[in-house]
Order: C-alpha cells, then structure tokens, then sequence
C-alpha cells in the first residue's frame, strides 16, 4: 500500500513537471499576440452568386466588353463607307477687269479707251455622291448661279442680270477590278467576323472566370473541412489524454503515455492554426475573384459556402462531350470566324489581280433666265443638254503587287485551317482529360472512402486493445492519425470530383446553361 502510494506521488509530481512545461509562455519573438483582431462579418456565399457577382465586377470581363463593344462599332465605320456626301457651297466673286477688245453689241467696233469690265457673279453648288456596293459611284451636282455686269456694257448681252442653272449627273462603275458587292463588302465582312471573334473571346472569358470561381470555391470548401478534421483529432487526442492522465494516477499507465498523449495535443493544435490560416487564406483568395472593390477587401469578412460538394456519378458520354465541345467551344467558333475572314480577304486579293476597267457616264441639263424661275424652268425643259459615255482602263506592267498579295492571303487561309484543325484536337484532348479525371475523381471517392471506414474500425479496434493493456498510446495516437489522414483524403477526393466536374464543364463550355447566365447581343448583360 505504501509502495503504491509512492508510486502515485512520483506520477504526480512527474505530471505537474510536465504540466508546468507546457504551461510555459513560449519564447516571443517581438509579436503583440495580445493585440485585438478586427470585427468579423459572417456572410453567406453560393457558387451561384457568387459568379454573377465576379462577372460583374472583374476587371478582365470589363476590359473584354470594352474591346467588344468597340469591334462593334467597327462595323458601322466600315458600313459608313457607303453613305451618301451632300455638300453646299456658296461664293460671291466680283471681278473689274480693262477691256483689251471690244464686247460684242456694248462697246462699238473699237476701242479708243481702256474699259473696266465689272462682272459680278452669285453662285450655289450642291452636290450628293456615295459610293455604291457594286463598287460604282454617283455623283449629282446642281449649280444655279447669278451674273451681272456693269450697265454701260449690259447692252451686249440678253439678260443682265442672268441667271444660269446646271443640273448634272456622273456615274462610274468598275467592270473588272472593284467590281461586284461581295468585294466591296470585303471590309464590312471583315469587321463583322472581327466583332463575332471579340464575342466569342468574350465568351471565353466569362467561361473562364466563372471556372476560377468555382475551383476556388471548393478549395475553400475543403479547408473549411480540414479544420474539422484537424479537430476532430485534436478532440480524440484530448480524450485520450483525459484517460491516461486518470489511468496513471491509479497507476494504470506509465507516464510516457500522458506525455505522448499531451504532445498530441499540442501537435493537433499547431494542425488546427495551420487550417485555420489556411481557410483564411482561400477566403482571402476567393474575395479577391469577387474584386468587391477596395473598402471590402480591408473588412474582415468570414465566408460560410452554402452548395454541398457531389458524391454521385452522373453518366458521361465521352462521344457527345467531345460533340458538344466542338459546338460550343468559344476557340472553335474563333477559328472558324478566323478561316472565314481569311477566305473572304484571299477573294479579295484574287479580284486586285485584274486590271482596272470602268465604265463612266455623264448627262446634264442647263436654262438660262432672266430670274431664278425662267433659269430653272428652261434647266428642265430638256432644250438644252448634254451627255457622254467613256471607258478607263489601266494596268500596272508585272502587277507583282497584287500577286504578292494574293499568295500571301492564301498562306494566311492555309494558316487559318491548320489552326482550325488544332483547335478541334486540342479539344479533344482536354474533353478526354477532363472525362478522364471526373471518372478517376469519382473512382477516388470509393476508395478512399473505404480506407476512412477501415481507420475508423481500426481506431476503434486499437482503442478496445488499449482498454485491457494489449496496446499502447503510440499506436492509438499512430492510428488516431491514420483516420485524419484518411478523412482528409477522402475530403480531397470529394473536392476534386466536383474541380473536375467544374473542369469538364469548362472544357464543354456549358458553364453558362448551368447558371442560366445568357449573353445577349452585342451589348452582353448577367442575367
């Protein structure tokens, strides 16, 4: 009884020695611990919210609406091309020149003197053009004007002052070169794939962030459960230690095992800071996806993820995924717009390699009057007229130009296939990846699963041991971290699954219908 007690006051003692070292303040290292931390804001966040707000609010979605919006507008500038140019343009001249001969009807046979001839003249131009698809051009110009002289020559002429008008009309059309609508249209169809291109990169981008939200999104969902892993360990290790501080008083237990049991404690401890700062760091990193804007990065804010992770296979068709890549792929629709305007600007090139032959007609009508009425009434009487038809036609000798040209836009079409047809294979290659992964992923799930249950039986098996004496703390404490290691993989695994499942959605750019977020027009909104 004695020897018992002795005993019982060593383990004591031992036990207040060590207790007294782990009570110990740490070495400080010049770091306020003390120091309050800021107020915290607990806020709820879905994947779903979560990406409209990213989509919102991110600077690279911002910056590809901009540049989309602006392809655009490339589109009128080039359409532009086509309107038709009205321009009015009024003059006042006067001119007092000496008469060197003399006028006709004013001044007589000869001249014994110098004459000032004074003749005044008011004149209007209004003149419309516009270029036409054909590649022809229109030109009407209508010039009514007012002329005058001074008196003591006027009886020379039959109207002073006279009024004269002119109504002419210009038409040219390209035969060869320049000639036809779908050459003419080469700029605008250019413009128009350009601004579809700038859609679809658009497109890409919302695909794109909306995938980095959701990947970081569920690393957020596993640290959050990493802490309970971690807490869950560091609980059974207290609950252990529990046991074998009261076992050892009884001297049931050595003293090693309280020892090993604390230092589990505190091992489990130091893991749970560790997740801890690690939830804190994704929160942080997923905040900044968001871009909230400055004020809201300062605040302390803890995020609490709402959407459950997936355990469940849902059947996937390696052959449709791959089909529907291609469908809806933004890069695929690029590279098609792409070959398309290299298409379009080789026809180009190949119709510059013509000469150039047009075809120029002109008709005009002309009055005379006394006053602006008669002027104008004889200009449409059609007595007086004229009209003209000619052909222009020029041709630059060797025209190595042109042909220079036109080989390199075909090189530019060859280039535009070959990089269609590695789109398409990369898209195979990420499909088959991403399919690849979902169904290892879900395969990850099962097993490590089952590994979790078998540390669970194991532990629980271990423990039964340690109650009757045929084990010992270290292996309870070995085992205790066998099934934190084992939920945690299993958390990994179910995280993964559902990174794949996001990555495959990626890879078949049918994110958007998920979130029934539609892109609208050319002018694209969240809805």
């Amino acid at each position: 009884m004695k020897y018992r007690d002795l005993a019982r006051c060593r383990v004591l003692a031992i036990m207040i020695t060590g207790s007294m070292h782990l009570l110990s303040p740490p070495q400080s290292w010049g770091v306020d611990i003390a120091q309050s931390p800021p107020p915290e804001h607990q806020e709820m966040v879905s994947l779903a919210t979560a990406a409209v707000q990213a989509l919102q609010n991110n600077l690279d979605i911002r910056l590809s609406r901009y540049t989309k919006e602006s392809r655009v507008v490339d589109i009128v500038i080039e359409q532009a091309k086509f309107d038709p140019t009205v321009s009015v343009n009024g003059r006042f001249n006067r001119n007092v020149d000496p008469l060197n001969r003399p006028v006709f009807g004013a001044t007589g046979n000869q001249l014994d003197q110098i004459t000032a001839f004074d003749q005044r003249t008011h004149s209007l131009t209004v003149e419309a053009s516009t270029t036409l698809l054909t590649g022809g051009n229109i030109n009407m110009n209508y010039n009514p004007s007012r002329n005058s002289v001074n008196q003591d020559l006027a009886a020379g002429f039959l109207f002073n002052p006279a009024w004269t008008g002119g109504l002419s009309l210009t038409v040219t059309q390209p035969l060869l070169k320049n000639a036809g609508i779908a050459v003419n249209k080469t700029l605008i169809t250019i413009a128009q794939n350009n601004a579809a291109v700038e859609q679809h990169v658009f497109r890409d981008r919302v695909l794109s962030v909306i995938a980095s939200i959701e990947q970081r999104y569920w690393e957020l969902v596993f640290a959050r459960e990493n802490v309970k892993v971690a807490q869950a360990a560091m609980k059974a290790a207290e609950e252990l230690l529990a046991t074998n501080r009261i076992k050892a008083e009884a001297g049931m237990r050595p003293v090693v095992d309280v020892l090993q049991a604390e230092a589990a404690v505190a091992s489990r401890r130091e893991q749970i800071l560790v997740a801890e700062k690690a939830v804190r760091d994704e929160e942080d990193q997923f905040r900044t996806l968001l871009n909230p804007g400055e004020a809201e990065l300062r605040k302390n804010v803890r995020l609490t993820p709402v959407d459950i992770p997936k355990t469940s296979l849902d059947p996937h068709s390696l052959e449709e995924a791959i089909e529907t890549a291609f469908e809806q792929r933004p890069e695929m629709a690029q590279a098609k717009k792409q070959m398309e305007s290299s298409e379009v600007n080789t026809e180009f090139a190949r119709n510059q390699l013509l000469p150039t032959l047009s075809i120029q007609g002109t008709m005009g009508l002309s009055g005379l009057g006394s006053d602006y009425g008669g002027s104008f009434n004889r200009s449409f009487s059609g007595d007086f007229y004229n009209y003209g038809v000619g052909l222009v036609f020029s041709y630059p000798l060797g025209n190595r130009s042109a042909f220079s040209t036109y080989n390199k836009r075909r090189l530019e079409a060859k280039n535009a296939e070959v990089t269609l047809e590695n789109v398409r294979n990369q898209i195979i290659l990420g499909v088959r990846e991403a399919v690849r992964r979902v169904e290892t992923d879900f395969n990850r799930i099962e097993t490590t699963r089952s590994a979790r249950i078998l540390a669970e039986k194991q532990l629980q098996m271990e423990q039964e041991r340690l109650k009757v004496g045929l084990s010992t703390t270290r292996f309870v404490l070995e085992f205790q971290r066998d099934l934190a290691t084992a939920q945690g993989r299993e958390g990994r695994a179910i995280v993964d699954y559902n990174k794949s499942l996001s990555n495959l959605s990626r890879q078949k750019a049918t994110t958007l219908e998920r979130y029934q977020i539609e892109l609208s027009g050319a002018h694209e909104s969240v809805l």
